[in-house]
């Protein structure tokens, strides 16, 4: 499963990178208002960074604007992936734009229908909302699963992104799933390495170590 980074703190996102976590960046209007910084100059600076897809969200409501604002986004680097909203107007974008050979994300899916008809669209990647569902007492990692039957049922080629990650367990249930990418914060992605009885067996290790009275340096 490949790893992409929900973020546009450039600094995490070089330390994830240096690591090889990294093989792609998701950004969105409320990410780009976190940083504090004008969208086009943190993106590109994140282009320049990582090799992989970078995702740099439309912010208009109807086809023809979006489609001129994904062709703008997309100059800024090769591997620009224009992130349309799931509507009607952002399907209509999506075809075009995929057809003119750009990778397009299309987010903020919350069904099987709407993963079934971004496919259809040209869609590189389909962004399911996993914590958002959650929050309404719904199963997020269970569309994760649905959609994953159907695109394998008709072979489609569109690539599920599961979106809107909090937990560790949302990352482990994904790749069993089959999930084609997660994205996720860098806190979440730093918090895989982590488990309780890893620092309780490396307590009593130091501690032990310590009661040798050796060094090796």
């Amino acid at each position: 499963m490949k790893f992409f980074v929900d973020s546009a703190d450039v600094a995490a996102i070089a330390e994830l990178n240096d690591l090889g976590m990294v093989d792609g960046v998701t950004t969105n209007p409320s990410i780009i208002l976190k940083s504090g910084r004008d969208i086009m100059e943190v993106t590109k600076e994140i282009c320049s960074i990582v090799s992989g897809p970078v995702s740099a969200e439309v912010v208009s409501l109807t086809a023809d604007e979006m489609i001129a604002e994904g062709r703008k986004l997309a100059e800024i680097a090769p591997n620009i992936t224009v992130k349309v909203p799931l509507t009607w107007d952002g399907l209509k974008a999506c075809k075009v734009l995929s057809g003119e050979g750009k990778m397009v994300n299309v987010t903020l899916c919350f069904s099987v229908n709407q993963a079934l008809v971004a496919a259809k669209a040209g869609a590189t990647f389909i962004s399911p909302f996993i914590g958002r569902l959650d929050d309404i007492n719904l199963d997020g990692l269970e569309l994760i699963s649905d959609i994953r039957d159907v695109y394998d049922n008709y072979g489609f080629e569109t690539q599920i992104l599961a979106a809107s990650i909090r937990t560790a367990n949302h990352v482990a249930q994904c790749a069993l799933i089959g999930a084609d990418v997660m994205t996720a914060p860098p806190a979440v992605i730093k918090g895989l390495a982590s488990h309780v009885l890893t620092d309780k067996g490396l307590d009593q290790f130091v501690k032990d170590w310590a009661k040798t009275g050796q060094k090796i340096l």
